[in-house]
């Protein structure tokens, strides 16, 4: 099932990277007017196309954000908005964002979820977190005796979680990270076995323990599965 997942995903980033370069190819070529030119060719519709392809590879809430921020910047390219608007875009865009968060918060309640390795249902304490940076960092400490993974978004923001006073659970753990002009760091003991199935647009999921540890070998039953999307971010896992 994760097999397949994994590679739709890939067959939507392939149908997205070509409409890119269609319409790429037809503006140089003259074959597409000026006003629509301006609008095709430009960051919100790249925002609002990272958008799409997040909804279709499941982040719903990071999918949503970035077509509403794309089509709030691309609104004033295609009409003329009122002066008395202007001063109110940025509350409304605050507003927006606010509301798209609750509504795909309590969606999410609303709906079954599955996960591989834990019951979301439950109350973990410090087993599992759920964290949202955005417009700023954050450190968090872990030291649970049965780790069972946890979500994390970081938006225009960077979060850093030291687990290397931690023990996995025995079905190991799942962290679901999505970073989207931020950044995201795990700290964890240089025995884990790190599992990447994380997705990146214009980013990047990098392991450096090896600049940190000359010898490394990992131990298959203390696996971390390290899955989900990152956009002009990155993922990253140390040591030190």
């Amino acid at each position: 099932m994760e097999k397949r997942e994994s590679s739709n995903k890939r067959v939507y980033f392939g149908v997205f990277m070509i409409v890119i370069g269609v319409l790429w190819i037809m503006e140089r070529l003259n074959l597409i007017p000026d006003f629509w030119n301006d609008i095709l060719i430009s960051w919100q519709m790249l925002l609002i196309g990272i958008g799409v392809f997040s909804l279709i590879g499941g982040n719903k809430t990071t999918g949503t954000v970035l077509i509403v921020i794309g089509g709030f910047f691309l609104m004033p390219e295609m009409m003329s908005i009122p002066y008395e608007l202007k001063r109110i875009g940025w509350p409304l865009l605050i507003i927006l964002i606010g509301v798209v968060l609750l509504v795909t918060h309590f969606g999410k309640h609303n709906t079954p979820r599955e996960q591989p390795t834990f019951d979301p249902g439950r109350a973990y304490g410090i087993n599992y977190f759920d964290e949202f940076v955005m417009f700023g960092g954050r450190e968090v400490y872990i030291d649970s005796k049965s780790f069972v993974g946890g979500k994390t978004t970081s938006v225009f923001g960077g979060a850093e979680y030291d687990l290397r006073q931690a023990q996995l659970s025995p079905n190991g753990a799942v962290v679901d990270c999505v970073s989207i002009f931020g950044g995201c760091s795990f700290k964890v003991p240089p025995d884990w076995t790190i599992k990447n199935e994380v997705t990146a647009v214009f980013g990047a999921f990098t392991d450096k323990r090896g600049s940190s540890i000359n010898h490394i070998v990992s131990d298959p039953s203390k696996t971390l599965i390290i899955k989900g999307f990152a956009a002009f971010g990155g993922v990253e896992v140390k040591y030190m």
